[in-house]
């Protein structure tokens, strides 16, 4: 098997799908449109799109599996920065002072997901 799509459930998909497009430079699926019920960001073979399909109720608690991100070409904390600035928010920092750790953050539907660091970071 191959997997084809990460599926997040979105109370407005289309929103959703922008704020993730614009996260990783992937595009919107083609003829996404806003009221969408589905919308797809596409991402690159053979990395599986994300699938934001619309349900009726709000998140309520704590997903059962989020995504983990490795930046490529800013650091983690750069990266973070510029989350922040797209409309998530910084749920819990488990950065530590010698430089390890991540960072689990809320999108603009407090879905989590987590910041690592960099492979150049990691290198070091």
């Amino acid at each position: 098997m191959i997997l084809r799509h990460i599926t997040i459930d979105a109370e407005n998909p289309y929103e959703l799908a922008q704020f993730w497009s614009t996260t990783t430079g992937w595009p919107l699926g083609e003829g996404d449109e806003p009221g969408d019920d589905e919308v797809l960001v596409e991402a690159p073979a053979p990395v599986p799109g994300l699938l934001f399909i619309r349900v009726p109720e709000s998140k309520t608690v704590k997903n059962r599996v989020h995504i983990d991100w490795v930046p490529t070409e800013r650091t983690r904390d750069e990266e973070v920065e510029r989350l922040v600035g797209l409309g998530a928010s910084i749920h819990e920092d488990h950065r530590t002072p010698e430089g390890p750790g991540w960072v689990t953050m809320l999108d603009p539907e407090q879905n989590e997901f987590c910041v690592e660091r960099s492979e150049a970071e990691r290198a070091t």
